[in-house]
């Protein structure tokens, strides 16, 4: 089966749909500039979610400069004048041609990211890797929370660049290609999909240990390649 686009807005997982409701509300000036958002304990209950699915919206949040994180205070709307904000609309994401235009975008940020992280990381990143996978492979793999280690696997392998603008990049595109994840389980046997994915995922965290760039380049150029033909994707091979 191939990945039917147009059942992107129908299975947006959770945390785009509350960071889009989130986003909304501060479009529309509900929730001020410098106002604090309430924790994630009183988001989780409102959402009827999983804090897990909160830090992903607020991340995503984050990512378009809405809002900005402190660490032990919370997170606060960002001033207007000062967002730097990317923005693409979900709907632009559900035609096929911007989607893969989005998805060309992500191959050469997260392959050099890759072959960074096998330089710059420490012993702290390596540690976030390895919990991430172990979400990844864990007893909720089949369902949302499973993406959404997915997402903090490849947030947490662009932090380990030790360069602060590919999280930022990294973080917001794949935070779209991840509506997209849905569409490729939908058309595709869930266990295959599933365990391809972690398998791809294992081999980046191992090239990366190995501190060699070119291998975990290499590693990563695989799993975006097979998750592009996963979402029937053609791209151009240099």
């Amino acid at each position: 089966m191939t990945a039917d686009f147009s059942q992107i807005r129908r299975i947006e997982h959770l945390p785009a749909r509350i960071a889009g409701h989130i986003g909304k509300e501060i479009a529309e000036g509900r929730i001020k500039p410098g106002e604090k958002l309430p924790t994630e304990h009183i988001l989780a209950k409102t959402f009827g979610v999983s804090r897990s699915v909160v830090r992903e919206a607020i991340a995503q949040l984050r990512n378009e400069g809405l809002v900005d994180t402190r660490q032990g205070v919370g997170a606060f709307v960002t001033e207007g004048m000062g967002r730097g904000s990317i923005r693409i609309e979900q709907t632009d994401l559900h035609h096929r041609d911007s989607f893969r235009s989005l998805f060309q975008l992500r191959i050469p940020l997260e392959i050099e990211a890759a072959g960074l992280a096998a330089v710059h990381h420490d012993d702290a990143d390596l540690k976030k890797l390895d919990d991430s996978l172990a979400q990844m492979t864990g007893a909720d793999k089949w369902t949302d929370q499973g993406i959404v280690a997915d997402l903090i696997f490849h947030r947490t392998l662009a932090a380990a660049t030790h360069n602060e603008y590919f999280p930022l990049f990294i973080g917001f595109i794949a935070e779209r290609i991840s509506l997209a994840i849905n569409a490729a389980r939908a058309a595709a046997v869930l266990e295959e999909i599933v365990e391809t994915t972690i398998a791809e995922h294992v081999a980046i965290r191992d090239a990366v240990v190995t501190r060699d760039p070119a291998k975990a380049r290499a590693a990563m150029h695989d799993h975006l390649m097979g998750a592009a033909g996963r979402l029937d994707l053609t791209l151009e091979i240099f």
